[in-house]
């Protein structure tokens, strides 16, 4: 199970990249590349275009959206299997209703060492102050500090640990907030709400399907 579990986890970062990757200017794939020349082929005789129908993100690898859970997505990677791992997904905003950080959560695998029993990835924008890291608080119980480990194009990362304790606060309680530091004005904070709404049923939906998921790729009599 754990070897299984690994190889699904393996799979959230790539699940929560994939949204802000969409916004780069890297150059299109060479399927996407060719369905845009085709898109001229798709005239009609007086000039106008009918349009070409593209890839549905059905492939290998692709995320899709499995249910939504009031504030929260199921989000999931196609596997050969058809048996797919998720996780537990939000876009933050900000005050404005500008989208700025991105959250995800994730059960661990059963027999883990702990204390963690979840984990969760936060992506903040490069803008970033990364040396304030970031807090997170549950309701009004205080506030924790949790450090960026590491950039990429679409973000800085920083990766959490949650106890059972915690993980029953989120269940119960009505919202958390995320604190970030902007680099151009350290002496300011951005505050991000999660809403818990849904995330109980959202993460046991999760869970439920990692847990089917690593029991389609066990080996025979590691069950």
């Amino acid at each position: 199970m754990a070897m299984t579990k690994t190889t699904a986890l393996a799979l959230f970062l790539a699940l929560t990249a994939t949204p802000l990757m969409a916004q780069t200017t890297e150059a299109p794939a060479s399927d996407e590349a060719a369905a845009t020349d085709t898109i001229a082929d798709a005239a009609t005789a007086d000039g106008l275009s009918m349009g070409t129908e593209l890839g549905g993100g059905d492939g290998i690898g692709d995320t899709y959206t499995a249910a939504n859970f009031e504030a929260w997505e199921q989000r999931c990677v196609r596997t050969e299997s058809g048996i797919d791992p998720c996780q537990l997904y939000m876009l933050l905003k900000d005050q404005d209703d500008n989208s700025v950080a991105e959250f995800t959560m994730f059960g661990l695998p059963k027999g883990s060492p702990g204390p963690a029993v979840a984990g969760a990835t936060f992506i903040a924008p490069l803008e970033t102050l990364l040396t304030a890291g970031m807090t997170l608080q549950i309701d009004s119980a205080k506030p924790k500090a949790y450090p960026f480990t590491f950039c990429t194009q679409i973000g800085c990362v920083a990766r959490l640990g949650f106890t059972a304790e915690e993980v029953a606060q989120m269940k119960k309680g009505a919202a958390a907030t995320i604190v970030i530091v902007p680099f151009v004005a350290p002496d300011k904070q951005v505050e991000l709400k999660v809403s818990l709404k849904g995330f109980t049923a959202g993460l046991a939906a999760v869970d439920a399907a990692n847990d089917a998921a690593d029991a389609a790729t066990a080996p025979a009599g590691n069950e």
